[in-house]
């Protein structure tokens, strides 16, 4: 072989054995700066952090029960205090209110529906036929109507006469204010009678009453007499116009009205009788405006009126505690009995 052709050889073996070596020594002092600490100081071994699951919050306490104490309403308290007043009084007492003003209108009945010696309180039905007579036009205030013999009957005048004749606006009048029982017999006569008169008194909602005879009626049936009037229902605004005022400062103002303030305006009637009390009253101040009927059996006079005044300011109490809401109400008239001329 010649020399050129064995240096040539060489340089094809050697020389890329030595770039081989190159490389692993530049590798290896690459590697061992790399993981050398520096000098002077030792290697730092780190912590081995474990993760520990969070700690569970205490269960919470349940909370302690609520306690509800429902207070009794002020109508509570109302029906509560008047079923005692009623069941203390050493009578027998029927109550019933019907409220026609406030938010609500609410009923409350004690003793109610049981029935009691009408007295005069039958007349409220009569004057009520009366005026929606007038309202609609079949009897005038100015008719004559005259006295009979069987009419007579013990009260506030003496004047009737055979042939005596008195007007329409007399004698209901006399009726109403003084609670005259002749007027009023001569009233139910020219209406038609008792059964005229019960006629009528159903009509508008009396249904447990058979006024004249026996003579009997129940707190909640005088309620909605007045309460029929009160809304309209028997002849409107003119009826009223007429027969409030002959309700109005009667001769008899020591039950409901007496349990009231001045200036309270009070149509009601009154019966009385030995043994028997009643009051039917619609009360109206403003716009506060409700129906109240008491009877009481079994007490003398003035004890059975000084408890009717009570209970009538108990109700007044309540009453005039309430939020003031008063809306008109208008319905049909129910039927009036057929004019008897004379």
């Amino acid at each position: 072989m010649r020399g050129g052709d064995r240096r040539a050889l060489r340089r094809l073996v050697i020389y890329p054995i030595v770039a081989l070596l190159l490389i692993l020594v530049g590798n290896a002092a690459y590697a061992s700066s790399s993981v050398s600490p520096p000098p002077g100081k030792a290697p730092t071994r780190q912590p081995l952090r474990v993760t520990r699951p969070a700690a569970l919050a205490p269960a919470a306490k349940p909370a302690p029960p609520v306690t509800t104490i429902l207070a009794p309403s002020g109508f509570d308290r109302l029906s509560a205090d008047l079923a005692l007043i009623a069941g203390t009084s050493g009578g027998r007492v029927g109550i019933s209110l019907q409220e026609l003003s406030g938010p609500r209108r609410t009923s409350l009945s004690v003793n109610g529906g049981q029935s009691f010696v009408a007295a005069s309180t039958y007349k409220l039905p009569l004057l009520m036929a009366e005026a929606q007579q007038i309202a609609s036009g079949q009897a005038r205030p100015s008719d004559l109507l005259c006295y009979a013999p069987g009419d007579a009957e013990d009260g506030w005048f003496m004047d009737y006469q055979p042939g005596s004749c008195f007007t329409r606006d007399q004698l209901a009048l006399r009726t109403g204010r003084y609670s005259d029982n002749t007027a009023a017999h001569i009233l139910v006569r020219y209406l038609g009678g008792a059964d005229a008169l019960n006629r009528y008194a159903k009509s508008m909602g009396m249904t447990n009453s058979a006024l004249w005879t026996p003579n009997t009626t129940t707190p909640d049936d005088l309620s909605q007499a007045l309460v029929s009037e009160a809304l309209g229902r028997l002849g409107g605004a003119a009826a009223q116009a007429w027969l409030y005022p002959i309700l109005t400062h009667t001769a008899t103002e020591r039950a409901i009205p007496a349990g009231l303030p001045a200036g309270v305006t009070v149509a009601h009637k009154t019966g009385s009788m030995p043994g028997a009390e009643n009051d039917a009253a619609y009360v109206r101040n403003g716009r506060i405006a409700y129906v109240l009927s008491i009877t009481v059996d079994g007490l003398d006079e003035g004890t059975a009126w000084s408890l009717m005044a009570r209970i009538s300011a108990r109700v007044w109490q309540y009453e005039s505690s309430r939020p003031d809401f008063a809306a008109p109400v208008s319905v049909p008239s129910p039927s009036i009995p057929p004019q008897n001329r004379h």
